[in-house]
C-alpha cells in the first residue's frame, strides 16, 4: 500500500518534532501554514500522537512515531 499525500504530510510534520526532548513542541498556525500541514496536525491529534489539534507536544505514541519516522528517513537516505 503506497503512502497517500495525507500520510506524507503527517510524516513531514512528525519529522519537525525534536526526538530528544519531550519539552519541545510545535505550533501549526492555521492562518499561515499550508492546508495539508493543518490537516496533518488535526489527523495526528485525532490519532493521539500529539497533544493539541494545532501541534503541541508529542504523546508517548507520538514520540515512538517520531523515532520510527527518523529511522525510516535514515534508511531511505543511505
Amino acid at each position: 500500500m503506497p503512502f497517500t499525500a495525507d500520510h506524507l504530510a503527517e510524516l513531514n510534520l512528525l519529522a519537525q518534532f525534536e526526538s530528544t526532548s519531550s519539552q519541545e513542541g510545535i505550533k501549526v498556525h492555521a492562518h499561515s501554514a499550508a492546508p495539508e500541514t493543518v490537516k496533518a496536525a488535526e489527523n495526528l491529534f485525532a490519532r493521539g500522537l500529539i497533544s493539541q489539534k494545532d501541534g503541541g507536544y508529542l504523546t508517548p505514541l507520538g514520540a515512538e512515531a517520531v523515532d520510527l519516522t527518523q529511522k525510516l528517513q535514515s534508511i531511505l537516505s543511505s
